[in-house]
């Protein structure tokens, strides 16, 4: 059967983005509360992503200019909005590039050296590669992007097949019920990819038909993939695992992390950098050295003075940035939905998504109770 090319990078942009810095905290953030709640808040903040995921293209596709989420709120929910969801979507932003850089220092440091002693280093010296990348747009981007997803779904396929006979599956039996709402915030960071939609409608150009397919299919494949991950790590080294999973594996499979890293990184870089061009109309070099050198201030800073680890940079970033944008993109739908009943859409979407408002209302409460549990 032959895939449809526009498809195929479509879905990889969106999977792309969603599988990065979270894909590695799980295991561990799994292992405190148990693999049966684990795998319970994967399920639930998957399909709640993927809802959420599929009103933001409708949103998109029912604008004429492309904007990220604040100028969505601008547009739809007032101007006095812009700025409390473009405070919340750069936090979630900027939480997610530290957190890769954290990710990727330790890795490097893990491979080079078999420690995290030169992590700071290791960091800033992937830094000056991927601010190199990034500088060159979306262009350059599009074509590493496939790759990197392809390399997930193999290396974790092979991962699972050659270690399955090492596999204590006693190790999935554990719970602990004091600990099940752990792993939310990071399990919710893990399937963020919200700010990608915007860049998939550049990214599939007068075949935005295809939005829809691309969008369930590229919500959808992070799941498989984040449980295949965490049933091998956990059953292998149970509550031994280390923040950064892929570390625990060795150094072949620690590669696997920083390639994923590596390409969401770039895919969040270019999406903070629209969001100053296109919703602030800031210049694109005015934007990348936003988008570009307050992550690496903010890493430096952090490392020197031991501020926060990785699995509470993702735990923020997942739970306040998710949270606040989840319910943002559901009044931005609720208002879109007014606009379909009096035709005064910009644009006809090439797909409507209907959804209860009931059903609305229990996300959004999820959304603020994950907050306030961050908060206590």
């Amino acid at each position: 059967m032959k895939i449809d090319k526009k498809l195929f990078t479509g879905i990889a942009t969106l999977t792309g983005t969603v599988i990065g810095a979270g894909f590695l905290g799980i295991p561990y953030v799994v292992a405190k509360s148990g693999f049966v709640f684990g795998l319970l808040h994967m399920v639930v903040i998957s399909l709640i992503m993927l809802a959420v995921n599929l009103m933001i293209g409708e949103i998109t596709l029912a604008t004429s200019a492309v904007h990220q989420l604040p100028g969505y709120a601008s547009k739809y929910l007032g101007r006095k909005t812009k700025l409390i969801i473009f405070l919340a979507s750069i936090f979630g932003l900027y939480a997610a590039l530290i957190a890769y850089l954290m990710g990727e220092g330790e890795s490097l440091s893990f491979i080079f050296s078999g420690t995290a002693k030169y992590s700071l280093l290791a960091g800033v010296i992937f830094w000056l590669a991927v601010a190199f990348i990034s500088i060159k747009g979306i262009k350059r981007f599009k074509k590493i992007e496939p790759l990197a997803v392809f390399a997930v779904f193999v290396v974790t396929i092979i991962l699972g097949i050659i270690s399955f006979n090492k596999i204590n599956f006693s190790n999935l039996a554990y719970i602990n019920p004091k600990m099940f709402f752990y792993p939310f915030g990071v399990v919710l960071f893990s399937f963020l990819g919200t700010s990608s939609i915007p860049e998939m409608r550049r990214v599939l150009v007068k075949n935005e038909g295809l939005m829809k397919k691309a969008i369930i299919i590229g919500s959808l494949i992070p799941l498989v993939v984040y449980a295949l991950f965490v049933i091998v790590v956990l059953g292998l080294y149970g509550q031994n695992v280390s923040e950064i999973a892929t570390i625990s594996l060795g150094k072949l499979v620690t590669l696997l992390g920083i390639f994923t890293m590596f390409t969401a990184f770039l895919a969040l870089n270019l999406a903070l950098q629209d969001t100053y061009r296109f919703d602030f109309e800031i210049s694109r070099k005015a934007a990348w050295i936003l988008s570009t050198f307050l992550p690496l201030l903010a890493f430096v800073l952090i490392k020197i003075f031991n501020f926060a680890g990785f699995i509470k940079i993702l735990s923020l970033g997942g739970t306040i940035s998710g949270g606040a944008m989840g319910i943002a993109i559901l009044l931005i739908h609720e208002k879109l939905k007014s606009l379909k009943l009096r035709r005064k859409m910009e644009r006809k979407p090439e797909f409507r998504f209907n959804i209860y408002p009931a059903i609305k209302v229990l996300i959004a409460i999820l959304f603020i109770v994950g907050i306030v549990y961050e908060f206590l």
